[in-house]
């Protein structure tokens, strides 16, 4: 593979002017293959309960390209269809996804579980028991990686997590802090395959792969935090078939190319 070195000022040029979004995805992974560094990405699928056509076709997606994959699940949903479905899939880790994903946001307020509307107790005893849910059923894959629904939580909880025996928090966007003040770890996504308020279908390869590439290079030139993995968010029940072909192209190119990592949950979530 030839690989291509740019100054930052013809990378921008080129980006904007004769690359194609998959070229520059291209193209930034041969400038960290350049500078003798791994492109370090992880993949992350939310809203996980039981098996469907859905979960089948993402497992299978997983099984044929060999990508970790971390199912974010939710504890007060999960049946033991899920865990059986799991049973001969090593490479998929359980992360706990909220409770019950039951919206407790007042009118006009952004969607949220895990927030201030309910006393923190209450907030509490559901984690909890969504742990031991998931525990019971999960054993051996289960992470203490709490992913709040809709990707929001309030700060306050922080030391309720950590008391809990939480050690990770996974939410969307590039990280301020790899270790929160109350010693919780975070890793977050920061491509999402989903337009939430575009009809609830494929986002399109251009601004997903524009969010990659995007944090990809921000590390890259230290505008982000080097040390945390590039996240792709997936929603395997969402997924339309244009969703379901560029997750397939995606995972093939990146494993194609020498200068991306893939991390297992564990180590992208808490440094294993």
């Amino acid at each position: 593979m030839v690989v291509v070195k740019l100054t930052d000022e013809r990378w921008a040029a080129e980006s904007l002017v004769s690359m194609s979004p998959w070229q520059r995805l291209s193209a930034e992974l041969d400038q960290w293959q350049a500078l003798g560094r791994a492109a370090t990405l992880w993949w992350r699928d939310d809203d996980a309960v039981t098996a469907t056509p859905a979960l089948e076709k993402l497992l299978g997606l997983q099984r044929h390209h060999g990508v970790p994959l971390a199912l974010a699940t939710i504890p007060a949903q999960v049946q033991e269809a899920l865990a059986c479905k799991l049973e001969h899939h090593p490479q998929i880790a359980v992360l706990q996804h909220g409770y019950a994903h039951e919206n407790h946001a007042g009118e006009g307020e952004r969607a949220i579980e895990l927030g201030a509307q309910r006393p923190r107790e209450v907030v509490v005893e559901e984690l909890q028991k969504g742990w031991c849910n998931l525990r019971a059923l999960f054993a051996h894959r289960l992470l203490p990686v709490m992913v709040p629904p809709w990707n929001r939580i309030s700060p306050e909880l922080y030391p309720d997590l950590y008391g809990l025996g939480y050690r990770a928090l996974s939410c969307f966007s590039p990280r301020s802090h790899a270790e929160l003040d109350c010693g919780l770890l975070q890793s977050n996504c920061h491509a999402d395959l989903i337009d939430w308020r575009g009809g609830r279908r494929f986002r399109g390869e251009d601004p997903t792969l524009e969010q990659i590439c995007d944090h990809l290079q921000a590390r890259r030139q230290g505008r982000a935090d080097a040390t945390e993995a590039t996240g792709i968010l997936s929603h395997h029940l969402a997924h339309d078939d244009d969703c379901w072909r560029f997750l397939d192209t995606l995972l093939d190119r990146c494993n194609r190319h020498p200068g991306a990592r893939w991390l297992e949950a564990d180590e992208a979530c808490l440094g294993q």
